[in-house]
């Protein structure tokens, strides 16, 4: 799995991951493990990196 920091979390239930490569991570709230309220900007998390209908997107988000 791959680890990077929540860059940036919308009130309309999806975020961006800032991965150690040089492009952002989207995810979605459907694909957090747990409760999507519960994270925060600033966040170590761990994903596995899926595809969506506009690119790779972050599957399986977890809290590290």
């Amino acid at each position: 799995m791959a680890e990077g920091t929540v860059k940036r979390i919308t009130d309309r239930g999806f975020g961006f991951i800032a991965t150690d490569e040089a492009q952002d991570m989207f995810f979605h709230c459907s694909n957090v493990d747990g409760e999507f309220e519960s994270l925060q900007e600033g966040q170590r998390v761990s994903y596995s990196v899926g595809s969506g209908p506009k690119g790779p997107r972050a599957e399986n988000v977890r809290s590290l």
